[in-house]
């Protein structure tokens, strides 16, 4: 699985191709190999890309870094994939069913505040298990399906409510 870097507000895909014997990456679909990273006494640091020596100096400021190279200044930011998933996520107010099954476990109450990323059921089908979690903070307003219940894939299995609208 690759993720995106966006450098100075343009987004750039990234692949690890191999980490060893030498990190070997796809970026924007050309290849890279890089060697050989040093730090420097003063806080630079020096590798090599596709044989290329490179020196740069970094920061972290928050979930961005600072990159000075050749004289100039880069932002960079690491887009993780599951974090543009569950972005795209925040908003749903219901849970679905990724496959058909039935519930093994519910682990929260009609009523009870939830925390996004909090399992709210445990559901299996063909032997495994899987933990169902809420797609944002809220309330738990409905369970459509309960312990011993089964459904089919992509039923919604859960509702959410605001914590705002709760009790409305």
């Amino acid at each position: 699985m690759g993720f995106s870097i966006t450098l100075d507000g343009a987004a750039h895909e990234v692949e690890i191709l191999e980490l060893r014997p030498r990190l070997k990456l796809r970026i924007d679909g050309r290849a890279y190999t890089v060697t050989g990273e040093q730090q420097e006494e003063d806080g630079r640091h020096r590798l090599e890309i596709d044989g290329r020596p490179v020196s740069f100096a970094r920061v972290h400021v928050g979930a961005r870094q600072a990159l000075r190279i050749d004289g100039r200044t880069f932002e960079a930011v690491l887009v993780d994939p599951r974090d543009e998933a569950d972005a795209a996520a925040a908003g749903h107010d219901h849970v679905r069913a990724p496959m058909p099954g039935a519930v093994i476990q519910v682990h929260k109450r009609v009523g009870e505040p939830v925390s996004r990323g909090e399992t709210l059921l445990t559901i299996e089908s063909m032997k495994l298990q899987m933990a169902l979690a809420a797609p944002r903070d809220g309330v738990l307003a409905e369970l459509k399906r309960g312990v011993g219940e089964t459904f089919d894939k992509d039923e919604i299995v859960a509702e959410l409510e605001p914590l705002d609208r709760a009790g409305d």
